[in-house]
């Protein structure tokens, strides 16, 4: 039969069977071996690309979990203001109160906290060398940016923070920043920390930025707690 002769059905439902033998042979195009037919390009670059998709799909997942496990371990924190913690002495006077108060309402009125401390402490072996501290507890998408809008707040204040560096954060992890301020009282190492559950800073007396990183690192492990 010849190509102009095929019927509507026959185009529809493939070639009829052939009866050469006793049973009918039916014509196919696919390989006799039941094989699939050769694969070409656009098949190799289909697959291709599934692969590539499934690379970044689980390198995204992963990427995903980390954070969502980081966020759930910073997230419950406490903040205390302890008598003594890291060598220095909590300052209850009159003056030392109003100082802390005043530091802590402005900080609380820059970013939505769930609580805030503020306090001043004092150096036994030097009065001089005094250390406010003040910070507060909420969820923190971003502490990293959370942190350095902190620190431009700082700086209308008190004037241009300068040397602003990333330091060492302790155990407890997160970001930790420091730099250098000038106030009223003269000029200040300022440092700051935040993690996905807090965030806090301090102000150093007469220290240098190093000494004031690592004596932040100390207060941090004395009045910070987790879960």
């Amino acid at each position: 039969m010849s190509d102009a002769h095929l019927t509507e059905r026959q185009l529809v439902e493939g070639p009829e069977p052939v009866e050469l033998t006793d049973e009918p042979i039916t014509l196919s195009t696919h390989d006799p071996a039941g094989g699939s037919p050769p694969k070409g390009p656009a098949s190799r670059r289909r697959r291709i690309a599934l692969t590539v998709a499934l690379v970044v799909g689980l390198a995204g997942a992963a990427a995903l979990g980390t954070a969502g496990w980081r966020i759930a371990r910073e997230k419950d924190v406490r903040l205390g203001t302890p008598d003594r913690v890291a060598g220095l002495t909590r300052d209850d006077s009159d003056r030392a109160r109003s100082t802390a108060d005043y530091l802590r309402s402005g900080f609380a009125a820059d970013i939505e906290l769930d609580r805030s401390v503020g306090t001043v402490y004092s150096d036994p072996a030097d009065e001089k060398r005094a250390v406010l501290f003040f910070g507060g507890t909420t969820l923190l998408w971003q502490p990293e940016r959370d942190l350095d809008s902190l620190f431009g707040l700082m700086a209308d204040e008190t004037g241009r923070v300068t040397d602003l560096r990333g330091v060492p954060a302790g155990r407890y992890g997160g970001v930790m920043k420091c730099g250098r301020t000038s106030g009223d009282g003269g000029d200040f190492a300022v440092c700051g920390w935040a993690d996905h559950g807090s965030v806090a800073m301090g102000m150093f007396a007469n220290r240098s930025v190093d000494e004031s990183a690592d004596l932040f690192r100390q207060i941090r492990d004395g009045v910070q707690t987790r879960g």
